[in-house]
């Protein structure tokens, strides 16, 4: 039962996150990813809100914190609740949502990549092996992942936008930690943020949808599960586990996307599993313990440097 407590809203917030990718499927033909984008972050806000006032009460300073980074929180909403999710409900357009996971699946490779590059860390032979072989996962996912397999190598519009959504979110988690602001107020911040920002667009075209009463439920489900639930247990499980433990359940996102799509009637292919599994193999292989070193520790390691 300890242990069930300890690790359920890791599993739980990739669970909710994995409902983002087959419920916005069905719904995004109701809806266009603009108004998806909106209509989410702004059902959300008042949730997240509530959540930030109960969770995180304690820190008395957080709002004058958020009001002293107020620019990253606008970058921040830009990328990774605009951009990210503008191009995530516009790659569901033209791609599976299993498809989908498993090209986000190679965020944390990507990541660790970023974080080389950018912050100066050091990844060791094991680590770059896994990047490696995350990318020969997605490719295989990209090119052989649809219903027709080997017979039509082709890669469609929603695999690239992915892709795109792949480097908005590393962009995105490489920014928030120069953050002080608490982690849940940082996020509600940022989502109220993202709606007075797609406000002005919204006012300008309009929403046109007018979607049945399932394509209400959808995206209540969303506002609710992925937008809402989701922040808050990977921020509890962020406390109780610490980022890198926590980081590893990410690998259940698209395991829990397959599960929900097959459950809902969705087909998976041959191919779709096997790049999936050799996706997963190589994020374990950046992600685990020792795979990379941070700045400091490399500039130790290799004093040549400075």
């Amino acid at each position: 039962m300890h242990l069930l407590r300890r690790y359920s809203p890791a599993v739980l917030a990739q669970l909710f996150w994995a409902m983002n990718f087959v419920v916005a499927d069905r719904v995004v033909a109701e809806f266009t990813p603009l108004e998806l984008t909106f209509l989410r972050w702004l059902g959300a806000f008042p949730i997240l809100l509530l959540i930030t006032l109960w969770i995180e009460r304690q820190h008395r300073d957080k709002w004058r914190l958020a009001a002293r980074e107020w620019w990253i929180h606008i970058v921040q909403a830009a990328l990774g609740m605009v951009g990210y999710t503008l191009l995530l409900y516009g790659a569901l357009e033209s791609t599976s949502p299993v498809n989908a996971s498993v090209i986000s699946a190679l965020n944390p490779a990507v990541i660790a990549l970023a974080a080389v590059i950018v912050l100066g860390e050091s990844i060791r032979r094991g680590g770059v092996l896994g990047i490696a072989i995350s990318f020969v996962g997605v490719v295989i996912v990209v090119l052989l992942g649809g219903p027709s397999g080997p017979s039509s190598l082709a890669i469609v519009p929603g695999d690239l936008l992915m892709l795109g959504a792949i480097a908005t979110w590393t962009a995105y988690v490489i920014i928030s930690r120069r953050i002080q602001t608490p982690p849940i107020t940082a996020t509600t911040v940022q989502v109220g943020l993202s709606a007075l920002m797609l406000a002005p667009v919204m006012a300008v075209v309009g929403i046109q949808a007018q979607p049945s009463t399932e394509g209400w439920w959808g995206l209540a489900i969303i506002i609710i599960f992925p937008s809402a639930l989701a922040y808050l247990l990977w921020n509890v499980a962020v406390t109780q586990l610490g980022p890198s433990r926590t980081g590893v359940f990410l690998n259940l996102l698209p395991v829990f996307t397959a599960i929900i799509a097959v459950a809902l009637g969705d087909a998976l292919t041959v191919w779709q599993i096997v790049g999936g599994i050799i996706v997963l193999a190589g994020v374990y292989l950046t992600t685990r313990p020792g795979a990379t070193v941070p700045a400091v520790d490399a500039r130790a390691e290799h004093p040549s440097r400075e």
